[in-house]
């Protein structure tokens, strides 16, 4: 049986509350008292879910960071899908498509930033490349704020495979580039659209840059030569949003 430790209140809650794993085990600090330790306290008994109150430095020996806030819970793994799934929602006849692809963000802070904005716009899944990225870990629900535990998560061999798929479903895909000439703000983002940012190095490799429809740069003044990925990924969500919710 394959496990996995999270750790901190908001991963810990958020799991409970997505109901997309199993929680076997929820270890509390029993020396901490908060309304939201509590509440997992509370939800676990509720659910039969066997529960331990253990010392602090017992809670860090157990995952092995001083970042859990008092709760960690023993979970199966984080539960993948495919593009099928997130391009077949049942979303209404006239919804839209609304897709996130990353190509090669290495750092976990930067993707658990990017996977919680990610869940505010109502971004239908997140495509990552099942190598060279960061995977959805523990540490990533973490930097999320647990948003991981309710956003759908791809993780593909063939990034590019994966953008003319999309393409043959009637998806435009739009790359996020610093030197595009197109900015962001001129562009149509209100269909069907996957989003695709590079990594925290590279940017966007040459061959799926090639395969984007469109490129755009997010305009900015400063000395700075680009916005930080997350930041980045946000500004581009949010106009996205902004263009997909004008009425």
């Amino acid at each position: 049986m394959k496990t996995e430790l999270l750790y901190g209140i908001h991963p810990v809650l958020e799991a409970l509350a997505a109901g997309r794993r199993r929680v076997y085990e929820v270890y509390l600090d029993k020396e901490k008292k908060s309304e939201r330790l509590a509440q997992i306290k509370s939800i676990a008994e509720t659910r039969g879910i066997f529960k331990k109150n253990i010392e602090s430095g017992n809670v860090k020996a157990l995952v092995d960071t001083i970042g859990h806030q008092g709760a960690a819970a023993m979970v199966s793994p984080y539960p993948l899908v495919t593009v099928q799934d997130i391009l077949h929602t049942d979303r209404g006849k006239d919804a839209k498509n609304f897709v996130l692809m990353l190509d090669n963000i290495q750092d976990p802070q930067n993707l658990g930033a990017i996977i919680r904005t990610a869940l505010c716009v109502g971004i239908q899944g997140v495509v990552v490349p099942k190598d060279r990225s960061a995977s959805p870990t523990p540490a990533v629900s973490r930097a999320s704020a647990g948003a991981l535990e309710h956003i759908r998560l791809v993780r593909v061999t063939n990034l590019v495979q994966t953008i003319k798929h999309c393409k043959s479903r009637g998806l435009w895909v739009m790359g996020l580039q610093q030197n595009a000439l197109q900015s962001i703000y001129a562009a149509d983002l209100s269909g069907s659209i996957a989003i695709v940012l590079g990594g925290e190095q590279k940017g966007i490799r040459r061959l799926v840059e090639k395969n984007c429809d469109f490129m755009v740069s997010i305009p900015q003044l400063g000395t700075l030569n680009s916005l930080n990925v997350s930041a980045a990924a946000a500004v581009a969500m949010y106009e996205a949003f902004r263009q997909r919710n004008r009425a």
